[in-house]
């Protein structure tokens, strides 16, 4: 069974409006003893039953509130942790094993976080802080392993990188863009005089060079002149398959030349031939 199968079917309560109506209805469901979830999670697996399910769902929402609660403090909405969390719980009936001998709660914490992570991650800033699994591992554990206020000195770095596994370089670039916020790309309507520069007031101009940009003109309009010198070298034919060939913004084909002088396209071609060898002398002299 699916997860938009599981959604569909299982008809939770909802989240949306009330939080507090969903927090308090969500505890008046009773908790299941492990012989009825064991009982309940078997017939799910052997009948695809769809009520057995979702008791098994139900009895757990009181516990994905509880989990929504400790990541509290990352600035989001408690309603929009509910919802992933439960997400990960459906994921966590559809996988749940009986007989390896564990409840139903401490398989499904697994799923339910790595929802609310993965939801965190993606809604904390507007950039992702963390990509790694060596930066979500700390991106997760860093505020709970510092033990003051302020940046970490290097025993404290060294610490925390030794007691999570990961590059002590890894925890200070955390620790950086943990302490960041987002800023704007391009400066507000009404910026204040004394606010710091957008970033966009950085970018560099690599035509803002008044020297190269001289330069490149005296080079284009040099260019033309010597354009104009060499195709006033060729007769009035040549020059006029040229301007057509090469210079027209619509191309002519050497067919639709050979048909205007009447001729053949051969014989377009070596005339094209002999007025670029030209006009190459003239270049060069």
């Amino acid at each position: 069974m699916s997860q938009a199968l599981v959604a569909a079917n299982l008809s939770l309560p909802s989240v949306v409006g009330s939080l507090d109506a969903y927090i308090a209805a969500v505890h008046r469901i009773p908790v299941l003893s492990q012989e009825e979830e064991q009982a309940l999670s078997r017939r799910y697996l052997a009948e695809d039953d769809l009520a057995s399910a979702r008791k098994l769902v139900m009895s757990h929402l009181r516990f994905v509130v509880h989990v929504a609660r400790g990541y509290s403090g990352y600035g989001l909405q408690l309603a929009d942790l509910i919802q992933e969390g439960n997400i990960g719980l459906m994921k966590a009936v559809k996988r749940f094993d009986p007989d390896q001998g564990v409840r139903l709660v401490s398989f499904a914490v697994h799923w339910i976080r790595a929802e609310m992570h993965e939801f965190i991650l993606k809604n904390w800033r507007i950039v992702k802080v963390a990509t790694t699994k060596a930066q979500r591992k700390l991106f997760f554990n860093l505020r709970k392993s510092k033990k003051r206020l302020g940046w970490m000195n290097a025993a404290e770095v060294t610490a925390v990188a030794k007691d999570l596994g990961v590059p002590e370089a890894t925890v200070r670039e955390m620790e950086s863009r943990l302490s960041g916020r987002d800023i704007g790309f391009e400066a507000p309507a009404e910026a204040d005089d004394d606010a710091k520069p957008a970033p966009e007031a950085f970018l560099i101009d690599d035509g803002a060079d008044p020297y190269q940009n001289v330069a490149d003109e005296d080079q284009t309009e040099n260019q033309l002149a010597s354009l104009a010198t060499a195709m006033d070298k060729l007769d009035a034919r040549s020059r006029r398959i040229i301007q057509r060939r090469w210079l027209d913004e619509t191309k002519a084909t050497l067919q639709e030349l050979a048909d205007e002088y009447g001729v053949s396209a051969e014989r377009i071609r070596q005339v094209e031939a002999n007025a670029m060898k030209k006009m190459r002398g003239a270049f060069a002299a």
